[in-house]
């Protein structure tokens, strides 16, 4: 059961929550903990994470599913202590989405010609026959 901390009325998670909620496994959290992604509360061995930790931990795996490496996701997600209200994150992250976008809208015109010269070689291979 998660403990609610007295002066702040923050949510802890455990580790147990966070992999059912997110399908992770506590071996990728610990991953994203010794990259300095995470960085939950400590109470003897066990680890509480916070509200915070589980935005970083949805917007980590959300930047994972898009092709962001985990340098570009922890080059944005230090934006967001900067004290700006997110502002320069959300520029960053925005600017990085639409180089993402033009990443992704070439490699589809790149595997569209693959697909229609594979189509035209198979026609010529079937009129041999």
């Amino acid at each position: 059961m998660p403990a609610a901390a007295a002066s702040d009325h923050s949510r802890f998670y455990s580790i147990g929550e966070l992999c059912d909620e997110f399908e992770v496994t506590g071996r990728a959290l610990r991953f994203y903990e010794d990259e300095g992604l995470l960085s939950p509360e400590r109470r003897g061995t066990q680890r509480l994470y916070s509200d915070r930790d589980r935005a970083r931990l949805a917007w980590i795996l959300r930047a994972k599913r898009v092709g962001f490496s985990l340098a570009t996701v922890r080059e944005m997600l230090d934006l967001y202590d900067l004290g700006d209200q997110r502002r320069t994150q959300r520029q960053v992250t925005i600017a990085r989405c639409k180089e993402r976008i033009a990443a992704l809208e070439e490699q589809r015109r790149d595997i569209d010609t693959t697909i229609d010269e594979l189509r035209d070689f198979i026609a010529i291979l079937d009129q041999k026959d």
